[in-house]
């Protein structure tokens, strides 16, 4: 039986964890993922693509894949549905670089990097560069290669050098405009160019990076091409069918699965990747890659109601208008991959994108990152807090619940109010709740719709239903208590058919003293 485990362990294909080379890919007994069919359709015609998704999507194994496509490398493609539908005798010459790994402080680094790859490039082909300026190389080697075949051009994370000084306006500008001037070229150089294609997270503009290129296809929101990064539900029965044993499907997608770009939605691969080398152990794998610091900064600055993440209305202005000087928060959370398409609604010509978290992982993540900044406090103290909420919610104690988030308000530093009055704005205590809610993995409903109006928060946890409303009071106490409004609209009728425990809430807040000043609370009968 020993052997049998052993034997079946060797002929198990490898988890492609962080692996960006197709040939590694094809030649060394790791899972590949078959996206040529997708490439096929891309590369049919000659073109300028753009295609943005969020970060460890697998945007560089597909530039990669069609750098050894157009290349003529037909082992490694022995198989996969391109295989017979591409003439393998003619190859042609590939620019592609890669901006992942550059370091720039300034624009003169940025400069120096692409003319080293361009440089290396050009070496390889054999080719003698006579340029100095970038821009330059960058136009003499696509002549220079064109002599051997129509050039193929590959620029991988286009953006990641801006996106790097992004919270520095003027060092990003200087390396927008490096990469503006380098960009340029492309347009210039058309009648060279068999095929572009550029990735990226983030979108800007034609006019402030892509200046001329007007035939730049962006196949970022295309039914066509949505699965083209990520991984189908068919390809986890295709590919990882030895990995799936004893694995909850149905919890797998509720964490995992949800990314959409106006098609078929997808799994996260770099999770899906790391949940089966760690044994089916379920956790936030993708976003405890990267620390959305600056995001966080932007929403805090712009005071952004946290409830709004789940459901926000869009369209393609505000989808791909990622721009320095003015970035949108919602923007961001889309190009980003904390928020995705779950929705598009067409009303009369106009496209309208209905956005919410993808799954549960960016749910209680980001959250829960929310809330140690909100809170300033990234302690054990904070997470026995968030534990002490999560047990009295189960058991229907309000009154250690509430207590609790008074300790938490009362955590935050005085220093921290300073010149943003956060304390003034009934949208900041009601996001810390609901952040708590979230980054507990609780069933929250924000903005709840109900025939008689919008309850503030629900949130349902084993046998208890909450109904919450908030309110920051004044001085001369002249508004209508919460609790009051809660029964006189009769939010709960909304949940009576459930078979829980309805609980109603109602919490103000003292703009005086930054906390909660009276709560009351009532069961429904």
């Amino acid at each position: 039986m020993f052997y049998l485990l052993t034997l079946h362990k060797k002929l198990m294909r490898k988890l492609p964890i962080g692996i960006q080379s197709f040939e590694k890919l094809r030649t060394d007994n790791f899972i590949y993922v078959d996206k040529t069919e997708y490439i096929y359709e891309l590369t049919k015609e000659n073109g300028y693509y753009f295609i943005s998704r969020p970060r460890r999507f697998g945007k560089s194994l597909l530039v990669d894949t069609i750098k050894c496509l157009f290349e003529g490398r037909k082992e490694l493609f022995e198989g996969l549905f391109i295989y017979d539908k591409w003439n393998w005798d003619e190859k042609y010459p590939v620019i592609k670089i890669s901006f992942g790994s550059q370091q720039s402080k300034r624009s003169e680094d940025l400069e120096r990097y692409i003319q080293l790859r361009l440089k290396d490039i050009a070496k390889l082909y054999g080719v003698e560069i006579e340029s100095n300026l970038y821009y330059e190389i960058f136009e003499e080697l696509i002549k220079k290669l064109s002599k051997i075949n129509r050039v193929v051009i590959l620029i991988d994370e286009y953006d990641k050098p801006i996106i790097d000084k992004i919270e520095d306006v003027e060092v990003a500008k200087e390396l927008r405009e490096v990469l503006k001037g380098f960009y340029q070229v492309i347009k210039d150089c058309d009648e060279w160019i068999k095929f572009v294609l550029l990735t990226g997270v983030s979108k800007f503009s034609k006019v402030s990076i892509f200046s001329g290129l007007n035939n730049l296809n962006d196949i970022t929101i295309d039914d066509n091409f949505s699965g083209i990064c990520g991984y189908k539900e068919e390809d986890l029965d295709r590919y990882f069918r030895e990995y799936l044993n004893g694995v909850d499907r149905e919890l797998l997608r509720l964490w995992y699965n949800g990314y959409s770009w106006g098609g078929e939605r997808v799994y996260n691969p770099f999770d899906i990747l790391l949940f089966f080398s760690k044994r089916n152990d379920f956790r936030s794998y993708w976003f405890e890659t990267g620390t959305p610091t600056f995001l966080i900064k932007l929403l805090m600055n712009k005071k952004f109601f946290i409830p709004d993440i789940e459901h926000i209305e869009a369209n393609d202005t505000i989808l791909s208008s990622f721009e320095i000087e003015r970035i949108s928060p919602v923007t961001l959370l889309f190009q980003t991959g904390y928020l995705t398409i779950k929705e598009i609604i067409h009303q009369s010509e106009k496209r309208i994108y209905i956005l919410s978290y993808p799954n549960k992982e960016v749910r209680v993540a980001l959250n829960d990152y929310i809330l140690k900044d909100y809170v300033n406090d990234d302690s054990s103290e904070q997470v026995s807090i968030s534990n002490r909420i999560y047990r009295s919610m189960r058991d229907g104690n309000v009154e250690v619940a509430v207590k609790e988030f008074q300790r938490l308000f009362s955590g935050i530093p005085y220093q921290w109010y300073v010149n943003n009055r956060l304390n003034e704005y009934e949208g900041f205590y009601s996001s810390i709740f609901y952040s708590v809610f979230n980054s507990l993995g609780l069933e929250c409903i924000a903005e709840d719709i109900t025939n008689r109006g919008r309850i503030d928060l629900t949130i349902k946890i084993d046998n208890y239903l909450y109904i919450f409303e908030f309110k920051v009071i004044e001085e001369i106490e002249d508004s209508k208590k919460p609790l009051e409004q809660i029964k006189e609209r009769r939010y709960f009728e909304k949940y009576q058919r459930e078979n829980k425990e309805i609980i109603l809430v109602g919490i103000e807040f003292s703009k005086e003293k930054r906390n909660i000043k009276e709560y009351a609370f009532e069961k429904v009968k």
